[in-house]
């Protein structure tokens, strides 16, 4: 056969080789999967993050003209400078109470060797903590190897950890500069009937991704409000800054919720309230309490409503799909289970279509509208001067 041999005259897979040769790529593709599954949640970051910087880098390079990899650095740049500036709103204002800090920690420490003086009775059972306290291991030899082993283990978790941000920066920055090449590779291995179904299904994608960073902003801005507002009105500490940082860690679901409770009490147990005369320790419980309750209005209203309601999900799908993604991803799969179910009905819809010869895309955008004529005024304006004109004349025509 010759190279010149027409395409036709080829011989063509059978339905039962194109079947075999489909499901032989399927299996082998769900194997690397498998294979380099550690590279999925950097690999998700990266992808967040690309559409974190993607809007910044591209105001930059629309309205300052710059270079689409400069304008890329910048963009990451004015993120991370942005969250370096989180602890410096947060931390300045604790750091102006550090001596009332001292005088409640001296305080703190009395009450717990006075407590670890006294036995616990828990019913017949009776527990002797100050015996309890002599086991403690006191000598040097006892503590200083295991701790040795601890900062040796810590100190390859962070040198892990600095390698896979590298990872993920080096990744995000080329998924946003080679965007549209990207997108043209991919989609000239689409066959060409299905073109406009892979660029439809491509817009509608990005879409859900920015409506869910776009509801996500809206959900931290809510809880700052939320959290500042109670704070003010329930004396916490730090008020405004407590509240900054409850819309931050929204970012992080449950991680986040359990980092602020733990932040809020000790400040609740060290200072009290500003105001309401209660003590530190019941005021830490109302604290605790009022959390637990904003949590599941947080996870049950809020999440479902401001989330699903970008992403075109009803609560309830949110509320399943959160639990699904904390089982299935752990604390990556709790805030991307909205988006990445939208992303599985547009799939799972467009195959339906599919199987059942209907179409995938029942509302479909209409055809764009034609551009403005500059000269319609002008044309107004001479239709005005006719009318007034031809009235005119039937007024001069008209007998008295």
């Amino acid at each position: 056969m010759t190279e010149n041999t027409p395409y036709t005259s080829r011989p063509r897979w059978s339905q039962e080789t194109k079947l075999t040769v489909s499901l032989l790529v399927i299996a082998f593709g769900v194997y690397l999967l498998y294979q380099f599954r550690i590279l999925l949640p950097p690999l998700t970051l990266a992808i967040v993050l690309a559409y974190i910087v993607s809007p910044i880098a591209g105001f930059l390079h629309r309205q300052l003209r710059l270079p689409h990899a400069l304008a890329i650095l910048l963009g990451n740049l004015t993120l991370f400078l942005f969250l370096l500036l989180i602890p410096f709103i947060i931390v300045p204002p604790l750091a102006s109470q550090l001596s009332t800090l001292n005088v409640d920690l001296r305080r703190l420490l009395a009450t717990i060797d006075q407590l670890l003086q006294h036995d616990i009775a828990l019913g017949p059972f009776s527990i002797h903590l100050p015996s309890l306290v002599q086991q403690v291991p006191l000598s040097s030899d006892q503590w200083i190897q295991p701790l040795l082993g601890q900062t040796l283990s810590i100190a390859v978790e962070v040198l892990s950890s600095v390698v896979w941000i590298i990872f993920i920066i080096v990744v995000s920055f080329y998924l946003v500069k080679d965007t549209d090449k990207f997108n043209q590779w991919v989609e000239s291995h689409v066959p060409p009937l299905y073109q406009p179904d892979y660029r439809q299904l491509r817009t509608e994608i990005n879409r859900i991704w920015g409506a869910f960073f776009r509801g996500q902003i809206t959900l931290a801005l809510v809880v700052s409000l939320i959290f500042t507002v109670m704070g003010f009105i329930l004396g916490l500490p730090f008020a405004l800054s407590m509240g900054l940082l409850a819309g931050l860690l929204e970012f992080l679901p449950s991680i986040g919720h359990g980092i602020w409770l733990t932040l809020a009490t000790t400040l609740a147990l060290l200072f009290g309230s500003t105001w309401i005369p209660v003590p530190n320790w019941v005021f830490a419980l109302i604290i605790a309490g009022l959390h637990i309750i904003f949590q599941q209005f947080d996870i049950n209203y809020l999440i479902p409503r401001i989330i699903g309601r970008s992403v075109h999900l009803p609560p309830i799908v949110v509320i399943v799909g959160i639990v699904a993604g904390a089982v299935a991803a752990g604390v990556t799969g709790i805030p991307l289970a909205a988006p990445t179910i939208a992303t599985l009905r547009v799939l799972g819809r467009y195959v339906y279509a599919q199987l059942f010869d209907l179409d995938p895309f029942p509302h479909s955008v209409a055809p764009p509208l034609p551009p403005p004529d500059p000269q319609w005024h002008r044309r107004l304006q001479v239709h005005a001067r006719l009318k007034r004109l031809f009235s005119r004349h039937d007024r001069q025509s008209t007998p008295s």
